[in-house]
């Protein structure tokens, strides 16, 4: 008899303008345009989710601004979703967790205490605003950290160029360059 098995997915759900207003540069960006500030944080969150294995969603509340309808964009692989008129960011998560599988692993990046509390009550994990900003650089160093390495060993290897007198490796380069 076989059984159908359900692949759970890893699913990132972040409050976007939450995340943005507790991360120091990203206010400060979002002050002078709040558009690059959103655009700096989706591209934050692409490399997140990528190296963590989620597929990331970021939420965008279009409380205040009249006559706007919900929009979905995909921002390659990032899913961002502005909610419509009168309807926070909160609402969207919570109705959007409330609607996938109790199987999924799902994270919710917010600092707001009662969405933390919903997130909790529904199942799925919450990471602060602080704790993701953490991670994320947590993660840039330690890919610059393993980039310097490579790049020191490239540098030591037994190459050519770090054999002989650069003005001979140079006119040599200049000869291969013309062909």
């Amino acid at each position: 008899m076989l059984k159908n098995k359900y692949n759970p997915k890893k699913i990132l759900i972040v409050d976007g303008y939450n995340v943005i207003n507790a991360w120091n540069s990203l206010k400060k960006k979002s002050e002078e345009d709040l558009q690059v500030a959103r655009e700096t944080l989706v591209s934050y969150i692409q490399e997140y989710s990528k190296i963590k294995g989620y597929k990331a969603y970021i939420v965008f509340d279009a409380y205040n601004v009249k006559g706007c309808d919900e929009k979905i964009e995909d921002h390659h692989g990032i899913t961002v979703v502005f909610t419509r008129e009168n309807q926070t960011a909160d609402s969207y998560i919570e109705k959007f967790i409330s609607g996938l599988s109790k199987y999924d692993e799902v994270a919710v990046a917010t600092s707001d205490y009662a969405e933390q509390q919903i997130a909790l009550g529904k199942g799925c994990s919450r990471i602060s605003s602080r704790e993701l900003i953490y991670d994320l650089k947590k993660f840039k160093d330690d890919i610059r950290k393993n980039n310097k390495g490579y790049i020191k060993e490239y540098n030591t290897m037994n190459r050519l160029e770090n054999r002989i007198d650069s003005d001979i490796f140079d006119k040599l380069e200049k000869i291969r360059r013309k062909k």
